[in-house]
């Protein structure tokens, strides 16, 4: 297969969908960094993905060469168990509104970013991309990685038979500045964070969190993953998708742990076990990508750091995203 691909350069014009979000500011960020002049951006009120019209209308205008899709509709357990429909219609219309119309447009680029929880509930780990549809996924969140897979796929095909260089990268759970903070739809890592910050403005004494605290998590900084995703798209041949992570896992009580020393609160620890834990482990196969030569570079003690600075910096400022 021959990709009509492009070479990226500072005059490439990028389009990076979701760019509020904290996956598309990070990206955002970084091409702007590394020199980049014609990033395009446009907010929800401007475009609405899930409008196949309104899309189709802006690619025909503005023909971006290259195309980052990190738009998506994403929440914890709670939000993601209590809105299936919208977290698979959402992210599946957006998925096929950009890739497709990215391809009638001309973009002969476009880099999907999907999610390590479109993997198997009980797929080996670390979790090689090889194992994609092996087993049953992860039924609380079901929606949204069928949702991913979906876009995955479409990308591996319109590569297929067009000919087009539309690639996939699945990244692990992420964190950093302008994530979402929202008190019941967050993911566990900002919950962390918000709670532990509040119990310690409240003095509390104890420390109660959901599950066992027995599964293992792997936690990627966002600004890791923006540099993976240049990486990733300065690779002549990626591979159709491949996986962004640190290789590294923690429990979630280890995780707890470190939340609260960052934050500085000194309660007891405690779990709901009768609440749902989740997938047991979810830790990748990041061998491809190291071969690919990159790596994580970010620890988690520092990530947590600067995420607790950025997350009080937010709130201070009135930007905090969920309030």
């Amino acid at each position: 297969m021959n990709d009509a691909s492009i070479e990226l350069t500072p005059q490439t014009r990028i389009y990076v969908a979701g760019h509020r979000g904290m996956v598309g500011s990070a990206v955002v960020r970084r091409l702007e960094a590394e020199g980049f002049v014609n990033v395009i951006t446009r907010t929800r009120t401007e475009l609405d993905l899930c409008d196949g019209a309104a899309v189709d209308r802006f690619l025909a205008e503005e023909r971006p060469e290259a195309v980052i899709h990190a738009a998506a509709r994403v929440g914890g357990i709670h939000a993601n168990r209590t809105y299936p429909a919208q977290f698979l219609h959402e992210n599946l219309a957006m998925g096929l509104h950009v890739i497709d119309g990215a391809w009638r447009h001309g973009c002969t680029r476009l880099l999907y970013l999907g999610s390590s929880c479109i993997y198997p509930r009980e797929a080996p780990q670390p979790m090689p991309e090889s194992c994609l549809l092996d087993g049953p996924l992860e039924p609380t969140n079901e929606g949204y990685a069928l949702a991913k897979i979906a876009g995955l796929k479409l990308c591996q095909y319109y590569r297929k038979e067009h000919g087009v260089l539309f690639h996939s990268a699945m990244p692990t759970n992420l964190y950093g500045p302008g994530d979402n903070y929202h008190p019941t739809d967050s993911h566990v890592l900002p919950a962390l964070i918000r709670r532990a910050h509040e119990a310690k403005e409240r003095g509390s004494r104890e420390f109660e969190l959901w599950g066992t605290g027995c599964p293992r998590r792997e936690f990627l900084h966002v600004d890791d993953l923006a540099d993976a995703v240049l990486h990733i798209l300065r690779l002549p041949d990626p591979p159709d998708w491949i996986n962004v992570g640190t290789g590294e896992d923690v429990t979630i009580r280890e995780l707890a742990e470190r939340v609260m020393a960052t934050v500085g609160l000194e309660a007891e620890l405690r779990f709901d076990a009768s609440k749902p834990d989740g997938t047991p482990r979810k830790l990748l196969d990041v061998s491809l990508l190291n071969a690919a030569g990159w790596r994580a570079r970010i620890p988690l003690h520092d990530g947590l750091a600067r995420t607790y600075k950025a997350f009080l910096s937010e709130q201070a400022e009135g930007r905090l995203r969920g309030g």
